[in-house]
């Protein structure tokens, strides 16, 4: 599944080309991810699967982001820094930061919020980040699918400040999404986009909540297993994949139209 969206607006003397974009993958740092996502595995699965930009959010922290960045770089792929944040509402969100400052800027805001709960790899999963070797660099001992101190307010101010993108993830889930902790979108809050699960049913979806139609819905694969990677992703066209090129495609979205 994937939705198109043309911004060749974006430069008047550039041509356009089409991407192809999954926004939401987890690696063997996230509890729940299956330990055969790393670097080497996720960038070789993604460009079988034909992407040409992938980003890495993992829950509540970043620290296996560049690992993975620097092998789709030697590969060919563009690989982003991201994150799935877990709020003190337990609101999912994704976060994406451009520069290897902002990364480690909103790094040291999770390690700050996030609680001292130690991780029980037995039950939950282990929680390392590795290189491209597949040697372990370190291992986080606080579980990372716990909610922050942190509220979404808080949260979003936070990812802007460091000029980040925002996006709702999973909107339509009956748990762990802003509708089903919050009821609804708040128009203060600053979202980039909202993200639907791959196996939305959307008209329905959205006749019960038609109130996100004014924002840009996309969908990603929110992969934990290699075979997901590529499930749902965005294409569009633009001059170059680049964090500016997809806030214009965020732009013009609006109520998508499937492709």
């Amino acid at each position: 599944m994937f939705f198109l969206f043309d911004i060749s607006f974006y430069s008047p003397i550039a041509h356009s080309q089409t991407y192809r974009a999954d926004l939401h993958i987890h690696t063997v740092l996230s509890p729940c991810g299956s330990l055969e996502m790393t670097p080497v595995r996720i960038v070789q699965q993604a460009l079988r699967r034909g992407l040409d930009l992938i980003a890495i959010t993992d829950h509540n922290s970043m620290r296996q982001c560049q690992q993975v960045q620097q092998v789709g770089r030697e590969a060919g792929l563009t690989v982003w820094c991201g994150v799935e944040i877990n709020t003190r509402e337990e609101v999912h969100c994704l976060a994406y930061f451009e520069t290897p400052p902002q990364q480690d800027a909103f790094q040291q805001f999770l390690d700050l919020h996030l609680p001292n709960f130690p991780n029980d790899p037995r039950r939950f999963g282990d929680q390392v980040w590795v290189d491209a070797a597949e040697n372990i660099l370190g291992e986080e001992s606080r579980l990372l699918i716990m909610a922050l101190d942190a509220g979404i307010d808080e949260v979003a101010d936070a990812v802007k400040a460091l000029n980040g993108i925002f996006i709702a993830a999973h909107a339509d889930r009956p748990s762990y999404s802003i509708l089903s902790q919050l009821g609804m979108v708040d128009p203060a809050l600053p979202f980039d986009a909202i993200e639907l699960s791959p196996h939305c049913k959307r008209d329905a979806f959205l006749q019960a909540h038609p109130h996100l139609l004014k924002y840009p819905l996309v969908s990603f694969s929110d992969a934990h297993s290699l075979g997901q990677i590529g499930a749902a992703c965005l294409e569009f066209q633009a001059p170059e994949v680049s964090f500016d090129a997809l806030r214009a495609c965020l732009r013009q979205m609006g109520h998508p139209r499937r492709a």
